[in-house]
């Protein structure tokens, strides 16, 4: 019966201990888990594309792709007179002719808001970028090429004068590769 009281006691001592080294066996166990799991994590791709960095020069291409994505907070503008933008624009673009800027759209847009504008030249959009940039707009990116560049990568294009056949080029796919290559060396070279 002694034998048997001082198992007892004995385990009654070592009760604290054991339930403390079961706890910090647990405790690690669960660290080791969210380090492997982290890990893991880190490897695996990131399914929705980083924010996109922002430029005061922006490509057709930058422009597509963010629209391709949903980005959502960004305006385009045309600074072109009205006749030129009714004939043919950047689809979802709002035409705000370079004299008519900031004015225009000082009560309607963010000054946090990511614009895009492009003109009837790079310079005329510089002039109308800069005014915007005067007024308090923090993030203006003036489009490269207007909407010849834009044009020329496929962009999605609305007005009067869009209705065009797109000739048997377009229906190539050696004639398209060849064109895509040009444009993307035009790019580099405005980079």
């Amino acid at each position: 019966m002694d034998n048997i009281q001082e198992n007892l006691d004995r385990a009654a001592r070592e009760v604290p201990e054991n339930f403390q080294k079961a706890h910090e066996a647990e405790e690690n166990a669960v660290e080791r888990a969210k380090d492997a799991f982290k890990n893991q994590a880190e490897k695996l791709p990131v399914p929705t594309p980083p924010a996109a960095v922002f430029h005061s020069k922006a490509t057709a291409h930058e422009l597509k792709s963010r629209l391709n994505w949903g980005e959502p907070n960004l305006t385009i503008l045309d600074a072109r007179d009205r006749e030129s933008f009714y004939g043919c624009h950047i689809l979802g673009a709002l035409n705000t002719p370079v004299d008519m800027l900031p004015d225009a759209v000082d009560l309607t847009l963010q000054r946090k808001r990511d614009i895009y504008i492009y003109a009837a030249s790079n310079e005329q959009a510089q002039t109308a970028a800069q005014k915007l940039r005067e007024a308090g707009f923090q993030r203006v990116a003036e489009l490269q090429g207007g909407l010849e560049s834009w044009m020329e990568i496929g962009g999605s294009i609305d007005g009067s004068q869009t209705q065009f056949d797109p000739g048997p080029e377009a229906y190539n796919v050696f004639s398209r590769l060849k064109a895509f290559s040009e444009v993307r060396a035009k790019e580099k070279q405005m980079k």
